[in-house]
């Protein structure tokens, strides 16, 4: 049976994300609140609840019989990501959840026997064990890098589950045999942590050394944001997961196709092979100083075959878009729904 509780606060590594009063000010700056701030939602509440192969930690704003939106974060980010973000859909009325991804928070497996296994398929079915759990028929999914894959596989393979979808970086969508064929020197050059996971020596590098890593990833994926140690260090919290370097390792290895996967997601990985296309209502979003590899708008434009935009968000907006420009990333997702 499924269980559900609430954890009441989370200390140093489990704290409350925002109280009333920090959820109207963010609501309110970015300028989605219709209602007093006196009526703004109460803080993020973290949940858990066992969903698939895993006991799955996240965090919900808003009310319970509101439209559900999914929130997904990538590598290495958090759900942090979604601080501004979520009470200001929720002052909109929507039921916002923000999972921990496999290997991240307070996350875990229900197996000490299940594979460490990172591979797009594995975090995808995730998504939707959660909306089961949820009893969520259908949600408006929201991504980036990590998370704007598992949105593009939910939405292409399930498109019955999905409402809209806002995916940072449009369509990344991949497979094996995609990443084994090589790029211009250039774009191999942006891989280079790729490559350096696939040794032993990058394992081990990034089990001792994955703050500090995480934190290089940051300042070069956003160059032009200048967040401050106690933004990232909210963050790092959740890559103390005892199975993260395993699932990150994995979920690089496996790309190459250094690392297989497991044959239950075998139909999975070979439908994503083929390029699915995506139908359901969709905007997809770039920040114009996005130093992490993304493919360029022109070049996925034609996977989106349903109601389709693209945004590109100026003011040196990197990577982590939902966080550098809350007020975008919320409006795009009432945008879609």
């Amino acid at each position: 049976m499924n269980r559900k509780r609430a954890v009441d606060r989370l200390g140093a590594d489990r704290r409350t994300f925002c109280g009333t009063a920090t959820a109207a000010l963010a609501a309110t700056r970015l300028g989605l609140l219709s209602v007093p701030a006196r009526a703004a939602p109460n803080a993020w509440q973290l949940r858990q609840i066992d969903a698939g192969l895993l006991s799955v930690a996240y965090a919900e704003a808003g009310p319970p019989s509101g439209p559900p939106v999914i929130l997904l974060h990538g590598w290495p980010y958090d759900i942090h990501s979604f601080d501004e973000v979520a009470p200001a859909l929720a002052a909109k009325g929507y039921r916002a959840i923000a999972p921990y991804l496999r290997g991240y928070g307070p996350t875990r497996f229900l197996s000490a026997d299940t594979m460490r296994n990172g591979q797009p398929a594995a975090l995808a079915s995730d998504t939707t064990a959660l909306m089961d759990a949820l009893h969520i028929d259908r949600a408006v999914l929201g991504g980036f890098d990590w998370g704007g894959r598992t949105a593009d596989i939910v939405a292409a393979l399930w498109p019955e589950r999905v409402k809209g979808l806002v995916a940072v970086s449009g369509y990344l969508i991949g497979s094996q045999a995609a990443g084994k064929q090589p790029l211009p020197p250039d774009a191999e050059l942006q891989w280079w942590y790729q490559y350096y996971f696939s040794t032993e020596r990058g394992r081990l590098g990034y089990e001792k050394n994955r703050h500090d890593f995480a934190k290089l990833i940051w300042k070069l994926a956003s160059p032009k944001w200048a967040f401050d140690d106690a933004t990232f260090d909210r963050s790092a919290a959740a890559f103390d997961n005892p199975d993260h370097v395993a699932i990150v390792i994995h979920n690089y290895r496996w790309r190459l196709g250094l690392a297989d996967g497991e044959r239950q997601y075998d139909a999975i990985e070979q439908r994503l092979a083929a390029g699915p296309t995506i139908g359901v209502p969709t905007i997809t979003m770039e920040g114009d100083a996005n130093g992490a590899p993304h493919p360029p708008p022109v070049t996925y434009r034609g996977k989106f075959t349903g109601r389709y935009e693209h945004r590109t968000i100026v003011g040196g907006i990197g990577h982590d878009l939902p966080r550098e420009a809350p007020r975008d990333f919320a409006q795009a997702i009432i945008d879609v729904a």
